[in-house]
């Protein structure tokens, strides 16, 4: 969306302001959160495919389920990613809402590494049923593909959630401008 350029009294023509340039973290922020996006798109077209051909044509996609599975899997830990980091998740938190703007803060650092642990004990565990996967040789019913490297994704979605937890972090002790959650208002 381009902003109407301006004139100046000097005549001179000013357009919108440069876009903020972002430092390697935002951007690789952005590229997790376009990945978990990305997983929404194939679980979706996933899906809508196999219902269509089912519908229209009366024929079933040889695994879509345990694909369908396994991308929801994939999709749910790339989401957890996502939505640790910018803080837009679902909370209804009243003692937060009610205190003042510094204790507002010394809750969410907690918080935040309360997350921060129970993820990373999380990605843990699960590199375990990644390679405990792998090792036993499990694959689909119909197509025989083997089932860990959709297990791999996942747990690296994990991996990038424990990433964004520290960033998150890291930012809201030492550099809490740089947290870009949305604005949410006290209660009164």
């Amino acid at each position: 969306m381009a902003a109407n350029p301006e004139v100046t009294e000097d005549g001179v023509i000013t357009g919108p302001p440069e876009p903020v340039r972002k430092n390697f973290m935002d951007r690789f922020i952005d590229s997790i959160e376009w990945v978990a996006a990305f997983f929404v798109g194939v679980v979706a077209l996933n899906t809508f495919t196999a219902v269509f051909m089912r519908k229209f044509f009366s024929v079933t996609i040889p695994d879509y389920y345990n694909f369908g599975q396994f991308l929801l899997g994939i999709l749910i830990f790339w989401g957890i990613a996502a939505t640790s980091y910018r803080g837009t998740h679902i909370t209804v938190d009243l003692v937060w809402a009610n205190a003042s703007p510094r204790y507002q803060r010394w809750i969410d650092i907690f918080a935040t590494l309360v997350l921060l642990f129970v993820v990373t004990v999380q990605t843990y565990t699960l590199v375990d049923k990644v390679i405990d996967t792998r090792n036993s040789h499990i694959v689909t019913m119909d197509l025989g593909v083997p089932v860990w490297p959709f297990f791999l994704v996942s747990w690296i979605g994990d991996v990038s959630a424990v990433l964004l937890i520290a960033i998150r972090t890291y930012r809201l002790i030492f550099h809490p401008e740089d947290i870009h959650d949305a604005k949410i208002k006290t209660a009164e």
